[in-house]
């Protein structure tokens, strides 16, 4: 039977950050030593590099949980189910719950149990689970699915991506302009239609890629703080991806039996627009085809990096909102790829 996305949901914060908001900061390399150029210079040059001109930002009474269960009511009205139907919660993020101004990583209780609780699903039997896989996460939360599907363990899951990153950020971090909150969620169930996932693939390079992203303490030269913040290698992340990516793609469409010239929509991790660029570049060079027309959807400009939350928002959008003009119908054969901390690469082919 096919396996498909029969519902989907999402919650963007309505907090607004604008680059100017960081104007003030006060940025270090990883040596603790000042930028010479100005901020506006480095704000300048980031949105250059990356596209991003705002994020969004969690309210301080709302928690990585919280998110998640907005976007999941969501979900679960779209899929018009019953929320006792679920047999699985399945939610990837990379630090669990965050209170505002605490920077504490909560795993305990897990996020998905959290979820459960606050969905008020009452049947024992619905399992929740929290996933760790970077960026990824949505992406092998949705693979995962279709395992327990096919398996017959389970008929309907609930796959959520969902982070507060804003709450993990060295605000001495240039970097940190990058980040942002938000949750996406989706119902996963057999269907009597066809289509569906139809291929997936998933890469774990774990050499020395294994620590391009990590924490570390801030980078400010006076700091006495032991608390650790998310850090990356921009370049060695960058460089990653569009080696990486690209062939994974490739591999998954080929596995689907769909031709490239089939794919109406490719919906990549939402980190870094000129990385995106570059990744579709790459890619349409293996089939050594020109890239069609408004065929990526890009939401990083607007709402930042939200990690394991920016495909599942950015689908759920696209699906409902028209978003910049791009539409989906169904039949229409789409893809899903990410990358992120790990590192992981993993890719999806489906078909609405």
């Amino acid at each position: 039977m096919p396996i498909k996305i029969s519902g989907t949901g999402s919650f963007i914060p309505k907090n607004i950050i604008k680059n100017d908001s960081f104007l003030d900061s006060e940025f270090y390399d990883k040596n603790g030593e000042p930028y010479p150029n100005s901020n506006k210079d480095i704000i300048e040059k980031f949105e250059s590099i990356t596209g991003i001109k705002e994020r969004r930002y969690a309210d301080k009474n709302h928690n990585t949980s919280d998110l998640a269960t907005f976007a999941s009511i969501e979900a679960i009205k779209d899929a018009g189910i019953d929320k006792e139907e679920i047999d699985y919660i399945i939610v990837a993020h990379n630090f669990g719950e965050i209170d505002y101004n605490t920077n504490q990583y909560i795993a305990l209780p897990s996020v998905a149990t959290l979820v459960k609780h606050k969905l008020e699903i009452k049947n024992d039997n619905c399992v929740a689970y929290d996933i760790i896989f970077g960026c990824p996460g949505w992406v092998e939360g949705i693979i995962q699915a279709k395992a327990f599907i096919n398996s017959g363990m389970a008929k309907k899951c609930l796959v959520i991506g969902a982070d507060t990153l804003s709450r993990t950020v060295d605000k001495n971090d240039r970097d940190s302009l990058i980040f942002a909150d938000g949750a996406g969620a989706s119902i996963v169930e057999e269907s009597q239609e066809t289509g569906g996932i139809l291929s997936h693939k998933t890469v774990t390079k774990a050499g020395k890629e294994a620590l391009y992203l990590f924490c570390k303490n801030s980078y400010h030269p006076k700091t006495k703080s032991k608390t650790k913040f998310i850090k990356m290698n921009g370049r060695k992340v960058y460089e990653f991806a569009i080696s990486t990516i690209p062939s994974a793609l490739k591999s998954c469409i080929d596995e689907s039996g769909k031709n490239i010239d089939d794919i109406k929509k490719i919906f990549l991790h939402q980190a870094n627009e000129k990385l995106d660029e570059a990744v579709l570049k790459y890619f349409y060079k293996l089939y050594d085809k020109p890239i069609p027309e408004n065929i990526m959807p890009i939401s990083v400009d607007l709402l930042g990096n939200t990690s394991v939350a920016t495909l599942p928002t950015l689908y759920d959008i696209v699906l409902k909102e028209n978003f910049k003009g791009h539409q989906l119908q169904r039949g229409d054969i789409i893809v899903f790829a990410s990358v992120g901390a790990g590192m992981n690469v993993n890719a999806i082919t489906y078909q609405l």
